[in-house]
């Protein structure tokens, strides 16, 4: 993650939805762990497993979300209800029948476009209006059946709208489907149709929400997105949406509603701290390298077990690898993390030792690691190697140095979690599909636990989201940090450093199911090829693998 500053931008959300929340903030570590409390209501219900669809290079389909009104941004007095089809979490692709209301009983957010159609008796409007109509909500107009829409068709949409002006599209708002527009949006950005592109986001403005559908609210922050791409340049791009930072601890609640209400984090920590007890059984020394260690809440939990361990806890020293991000968020340096750290381990008789490695990913060589003899080492990766530049960024190629780096201290195990996306090497109309798709799927599962005009919900959204998503869609180079890459492409890059995956036990799979069980039961759970996959409905979001 790039290090924050304040900087209004011309495009600011404020100043574009009428909604009185806070400008966006760059600053999003959505992989940070807080224990505890008060946030939204969590929907909960047993998980089940799915076997979810390989999208490999496929960025079209959306059958992860319940509907179409998956993403959730801003409020505007003529905003609609849409229905819509499903998108991955790390924001990913395909449609679902869930995302139809009439196949889904418990679907409480997508719903039926109305509205009565617009023509002009005798005159060629009406066939024009008609073919539109076709194009972008079916033959049968009068109600969409989201299960047949899908994110691929953005060259025939973009095509059918630019053959109508900013009046006549506005005046069809109430027939038309956000995702159709958002998806002709892109595709005119993308062809370099500015008058088309202008219409239609304009179009956006009067449709996006942040207190309405998923949907609505994924829409806000693609065209605030859309408008930096459009207002910006190379490397000013990412520095044109550094908005002014919430304060610490405004922040820090920010993340923990986040924390409580999707498993996504959960997901994380404790498919790694299993794996992790299960290696390190009878080891009287562990030493555990984080590299995001964030708040260190993830520790605690392993702390915990292994002081429950037959002949006595081992001795356990922690490496925090950390940011400037990081450290805003928690309102002071990683000594902060220490001392809680160390004040936990010694309530439970647990000999412990922390060391702080204050520094990005990218910064990391081995000296900064403090490796010792007779240590059993375990390394960890949360969400965190997808920001780390590879060969298409830079000749450094940090990601993959990273893992070389990391192999040549013979760990005991090296564990991996991150987002099921295909977003680093796309190109930009690929990527953005990919984008709606997997933000769909996740703007839905946040809807099912927190009420949409929850102003909690809208500030943790706009803070621990909504920059995500702009900086997929405003950035190029090395100015895009979110370079989400699809287990398979990180299978390669740990086979070709000389890693070889760890099988998964039982262990693994039946702890993630029993925190399941306290959310919605469209989350997912499926092993396949040595990863555990985390999907919402049929959209794959995140994996957890191992590594030795």
């Amino acid at each position: 993650m790039q290090t924050s500053q304040k900087h209004q931008t011309s495009g600011s959300i404020h100043r574009l939805y009428h909604q009185p929340v806070q400008e966006i903030e760059a600053l999003c570590l959505p992989h940070i762990q807080i224990l505890d409390n008060n946030a939204c209501s969590d929907v909960g219900s047993q998980g089940t497993s799915v076997s979810f669809q390989t999208y490999k290079d496929q960025f079209f389909t959306l059958e992860s979300s319940t509907a179409t009104a998956g993403f959730v941004v801003y409020d505007s007095p003529s905003a609609v209800s849409i229905s819509s089809s499903r998108s991955p979490f790390s924001p990913q692709g395909s449609q679902s029948y869930l995302s139809d209301p009439h196949h889904s009983p418990d679907n409480t957010y997508g719903s039926p476009v109305s509205g009565s159609s617009i023509v002009d008796d005798g005159n060629e409007w009406k066939h024009k209006l008609r073919e539109l109509e076709i194009s972008l909500l079916g033959p049968e107009s009068d109600v969409i059946d989201s299960c047949n829409c899908c994110f691929s068709s953005g060259a025939h949409q973009a095509a059918s709208m630019a053959s109508f002006n900013c009046n006549q599209l506005v005046e069809m708002i109430p027939r038309l489907d956000l995702k159709q527009v958002l998806v002709a949006c892109g595709q005119a950005l993308h062809e370099g149709d500015m008058p088309t592109m202008a219409g239609l986001m304009h179009v956006l403005e009067k449709m996006v929400s942040v207190s309405g559908e998923p949907i609505q609210r994924l829409g806000a922050y693609v065209l605030e997105g859309l408008r930096a791409r459009l207002e910006s340049s190379g490397s000013s791009i990412y520095k044109a949406l550094k908005c002014k930072e919430p304060t610490s601890s405004e922040l820090m609640s920010y993340m923990h509603i986040l924390f409580k209400i999707c498993p996504y984090w959960k997901f994380a920590y404790t498919s790694a701290n299993v794996v992790i007890r299960e290696v390190m059984e009878y080891e009287p020394k562990i030493h555990i390298i984080d590299f995001q260690i964030a708040q260190g809440t993830q520790w605690m939990f392993l702390i915990a077990a292994l002081a429950k361990r037959p002949g006595g806890p081992p001795a356990i020293r922690v490496t925090g690898v950390d940011d400037s991000q990081s450290n805003h968020a928690r309102g002071g340096g990683l000594n902060i993390v220490g001392q809680r750290l160390s004040e936990f381990a010694k309530s439970y008789n647990v000999p412990f030792e922390f060391h702080d490695a204050a520094m990005s990913g990218c910064e990391v060589q081995l000296e900064h690691l403090k490796v010792q003899p007779g240590e059993a080492l375990a390394v960890n990766f949360p969400y965190v190697l997808h920001h780390m530049p590879d060969e298409s960024v830079s000749t450094w190629n940090h990601r993959d140095r990273l893992l070389r780096l990391v192999k040549s201290l013979s760990p005991k195990i090296v564990t991996l979690v991150e987002q099921e996306s295909n977003t680093n090497t796309s190109p930009f109309f690929s990527r953005y599909l990919e984008t709606l798709d997997y933000y769909t799927a996740m703007f839905e599962s946040i809807d099912v636990a927190c009420s949409r005009d929850d102003k909690q919900r809208i500030s943790a959204e706009q803070h621990c989201v909504a920059r995500d998503i702009v900086n997929m869609i405003a950035c190029e180079g090395p100015e895009r940090v979110e370079r989400h890459e699809l287990f398979g492409k990180w299978r390669s890059r740990f086979t070709m450093a000389g890693f070889s995956p760890y099988p998964l036990s039982s262990s693994v799979t039946m702890a993630v199911r029993d925190l399941l069980k306290d959310y919605n039961n469209n989350y997912r759970l499926e092993e396949r090829e040595g990863a555990l996959y985390l999907g919402w409905i049929n959209r794959a979001m995140a994996t957890s693998s191992a590594w030795r």
